[in-house]
């Protein structure tokens, strides 16, 4: 490593072009470890946590509390303790003079979502890194590809990992078919099929989980492990009043409070989450595609469909990832995927762990596949 590590605004998402800094973690002086909190910030959509890549001295904090960055502008300086001032200030001078901040033009050379045909229905996809044993992350109910935001780049380092929009969810196709498990997997199945993968690491948040182990159950051999986030269908309890909520809610006062049940800390529900997610509910056919959904699945507050015999039997890794309070799945059904199942339960997350724990979940991913 070179002795001066820049810190920098992240880039979370395809539209995120600045960042507002919330507070700092570590003073000035202080000593960081690898993978050790550094500086909060937050996009539009959410607030989190840059993380250190290096071990060394926080030297610099260049960025206030407040202070609204474009992507890439400089936050701090993580140096050796033996690095002279001199250098670091060198070294700041001469980012400082040679940044120019992304704008977003079309040169952006990021990778964008792109759509698919899959059994006569368009699935919109985002795919990221290359080489490795292949990997999908399946959204829950009424999400889409961006619940990954923060989890699919750091995932896509060492393989390929396509995020997926679910038939009626994002961009893809509304039509849900029956609206089973089955006919989402099969979705699943045909979208592997389509982009040519034999089999893949399956990802899956909340009822994705349920999908990823729908897709183990039709087809075993084209699953090398699972991942279930807060998974649906391991046992029979769910919010039912979060999902009644959730579907019938169509402007932001009813919404707000709905989305808050997803987050451990309420906060994180953003007029910009809520604007994206009434602009998405308000597209034809999704209010059909979330009612036939959550009537197969979700039928009078309860799950209709248990899964988790696939999961114990399936004779591949499984992980099973889970927030303490989650207010929308009980934490108690992350025992249900079988002795062999490594579990891991996060103190006081919520359901939408992936983004609210984004970096201990990802290294629970990557150490649990390495």
């Amino acid at each position: 490593m070179s002795a001066i590590h820049k810190l920098t605004m992240p880039k979370w998402g395809l539209s995120m072009q600045e960042g507002k800094v919330n507070g700092w973690l570590k003073e000035i002086g202080e000593s960081i470890a690898v993978g050790e909190e550094i500086v909060e910030v937050e996009s539009e959509k959410i607030a989190g946590a840059v993380e250190a890549s290096v071990a060394g001295v926080l030297r610099r904090q260049i960025a206030s509390a407040e202070d609204v960055l474009p992507v890439g502008g400089l936050l701090g300086i993580v140096a050796d303790a033996e690095v002279p001032d001199a250098d670091i200030d060198a070294a700041i001078a001469d980012f400082l003079a040679n940044f120019t901040p992304d704008t977003g033009d079309e040169e952006d050379a990021g990778p964008k979502p792109e759509k698919i045909e899959v059994g006569g229905r368009k699935l919109r996809y985002l795919k990221r890194g290359e080489g490795g044993e292949p990997m999908i992350l399946i959204h829950g109910f009424g999400g889409d590809l961006n619940n990954w935001l923060f989890n699919h780049e750091a995932l896509a380092a060492d393989r390929t990992v396509y995020a997926l929009d679910l038939p009626g969810h994002g961009e893809s196709a509304k039509d849900v078919g029956d609206g089973s498990l089955a006919s989402l997997a099969a979705a699943v199945v045909g979208f592997m099929d389509a982009v040519g993968l034999d089999a893949a690491h399956l990802v899956g948040h909340s009822m994705g989980g349920a999908v990823s182990m729908a897709v183990a159950q039709a087809a075993p051999a084209r699953v090398r492990s699972l991942t279930l986030i807060a998974s649906a269908a391991l046992g029979d309890e769910i919010n039912g009043a979060y999902i009644d909520g959730f579907v019938g809610a169509n402007d932001r006062r009813a919404l707000k409070p709905v989305l808050s049940q997803l987050f451990s800390d309420a906060g994180l529900v953003t007029r910009q989450l809520i604007d994206d997610m009434l602009k998405y509910k308000r597209l034809e056919g999704v209010d059909a595609a979330l009612r036939t959904i959550s009537d197969t699945l979700f039928e009078h507050g309860r799950q209709a469909t248990r899964l988790a015999p696939v999961a114990a039997g399936l004779g591949k890794p499984v992980l099973v990832i889970w927030g303490e309070n989650d207010q929308i799945i009980p934490v108690a059904h992350a025992r249900a995927a079988g002795k062999d199942a490594l579990v891991e339960v996060l103190t006081g997350q919520g359901h939408m762990v992936q983004m609210e724990a984004a970096n201990e979940v990802n290294r629970l991913i990557a150490r649990f596949l390495g």
